[in-house]
């Protein structure tokens, strides 16, 4: 097996919540070290639950345990000029720093990217904020939930005569920790050109206005923001999920020749009709269309729909709990459910030819690490 790419970086994780600390956890499945630097108190998360999980000595929530496996702890007080000085050090034999305080908030300790970059010029320095480093809102706390509501995301979310709704899970946390492994593998390519590092400056509201896609482009090629539409596709019909005999499923009707073959499970031939042969027509005549499926699929069991799209070769599944998907066999073949130590854990979706991802460790305790950093 090669050698994990980031094997022998060190990165310095300044960060708390999710974003800053998705991106360490990923950077550390990718092979680098990663020392995540706490308060005495530690992460918030530490503290969000229940469920809680005990690992010897400590017990943290769930929540932690989900983006800092793989990392050790160092826990130490700013105010310090001991534990700042130590800090300082360790900063020193660093290739990546990742912290997500408000802007200027490390400025009175000199941990700041002009001041650390006037030192260690090769530091790659990545930069969480929720508005970014500039801009009339820079100065302001953002979290996920403020930034799903203003980058659009909740106005395209929801049932189109219900309340908006944000995302089940904190998704702009995630692709912003995502995003800042992207632009610090991008630095560490740069720098291996012209030795310097880069001040790396990532928002939370960028990376929510960015990830609204093709809506966004909706809208900017029409002018006309798009609405709520449920579980309906803006572009596409039929994709969306349809009521059976017990339930609901998904169909994911992605072309003319799909849709055809659908019409199949039902003896039908709406594709003769002009109204729905292309799917420009059936965007137009969406709601007529939906009817006559609902009309068809209500006799089904959700099962038994699913065996019959499978069979004529139409995309759809089923809408699993989480207890379905960690029971999937896809999801089992996969090995996506690992164990750390007694940690139930979510491996990283990435997998290499030749190279093996790094789980040699559960979320740390807090200050596991303490005598082996701050000497």
């Amino acid at each position: 097996m090669a050698e994990l790419p980031l094997k022998g970086l060190r990165v310095i994780e300044l960060a708390r919540i999710l974003a800053g600390p998705w991106a360490g956890q990923t950077l550390a499945d990718l092979g680098a070290e990663v020392i995540k630097i706490e308060s005495k108190t530690g992460d918030d998360t530490r503290t969000w639950g229940p469920p809680f999980i005990n690992t010897g000595d400590e017990t943290n929530a769930a929540y932690y345990h989900s983006c800092n496996r793989g990392k050790q702890s160092v826990s130490l007080d700013f105010k310090d000029k001991n534990d700042l000085l130590k800090l300082k050090n360790l900063i020193a034999s660093a290739d990546i720093l990742i912290e997500n305080f408000k802007v200027g908030g490390l400025d009175k300790y000199g941990l700041d990217y002009k001041t650390l970059h006037n030192n260690h010029p090769s530091l790659i320095y990545c930069s969480i904020t929720g508005f970014g480093q500039t801009g009339p809102y820079a100065k302001r706390a953002g979290y996920d939930f403020l930034m799903q509501g203003m980058s659009g995301l909740m106005s395209i979310t929801g049932e189109p005569d219900s309340q908006p709704q944000k995302v089940g899970v904190a998704v702009t946390d995630i692709f912003t920790g995502l995003y800042a492994v992207i632009a610090v593998q991008a630095a560490l390519r740069s720098r291996d050109t012209t030795g310097l590092g880069q001040h790396i400056d990532l928002s939370l509201l960028d990376v929510a206005t960015a990830t609204t896609a093709n809506q966004a482009m909706n809208y900017l090629t029409t002018g006309t923001p798009p609405n709520r539409r449920g579980n309906n596709h803006p572009n596409i019909v039929p994709y969306c999920a349809v009521s059976t005999s017990d339930g609901y499923i998904i169909l994911a009707v992605g072309n003319d020749e799909q849709f055809k073959n659908f019409n199949k499970i039902f003896d039908v031939e709406w594709y003769r009709k002009d109204k729905f042969k292309t799917n420009p027509a059936r965007l137009e005549n969406r709601d007529e269309l939906l009817n006559l499926i609902e009309g068809k699929t209500i006799n089904f069991s959700s099962a038994d729909l699913l065996i019959e799209c499978e069979n004529y070769g139409v995309p759809a599944g089923p809408i699993n709990t989480l207890e379905d998907v960690f029971n999937d066999p896809q999801i089992l073949h996969r090995g996506m459910k690992i164990d750390l130590d007694g940690v139930p854990s979510v491996k990283n979706p990435i997998i290499f030819s030749d190279m093996e991802m790094s789980y040699d460790s559960p979320s740390p305790n807090l200050g596991d690490s303490n005598k082996k950093f701050l000497k």
